[in-house]
């Protein structure tokens, strides 16, 4: 193992994500500081702010492996073997068929059981 993943992140990779926040932070903030100006300005003060960071702290260790696991993650979505629109049909028709026994049999049983403790307590009639 080499020394630098054994001491964690370096100083300036922490530099590289203290700066990104504060990017960020600085576009909102910039957001609702300049209230009196045009909303497009503001909102492309914050998505600038947002890019930067992003991009700051796709350049740390953190950021590269964030990267890696989202192209491997993109590989493995490609491997899904989707349904087809039929299975999909199916399925979705099968969902709403017990929902629908369901919703009967608990209306059923909320109806016997409220019949019952009304005859208990002597309240029905």
């Amino acid at each position: 193992m080499n020394a630098k993943a054994e001491t964690g992140p370096s100083i300036l990779d922490t530099l590289k994500l203290v700066l990104a926040v504060a990017f960020l932070v600085g576009g909102i903030v910039g957001y609702y500081y300049y209230e009196d100006e045009s909303i497009l300005l503001r909102v492309a003060g914050v998505l600038a702010g947002v890019a930067v960071a992003a991009v700051l702290a796709m350049l740390t260790d953190k950021g590269r492996e964030l990267w890696r696991f989202i192209q491997g993650s993109r590989i493995e979505l490609r491997k899904v073997i989707w349904p087809t629109r039929q299975e999909t049909f199916q399925t979705t028709l099968t969902v709403f068929v017990f929902v629908l026994i369901l919703s009967i049999f608990f209306w059923g049983l909320d109806f016997f059981l409220l019949w019952a403790s009304r005859l208990l307590t002597g309240q029905g009639g």
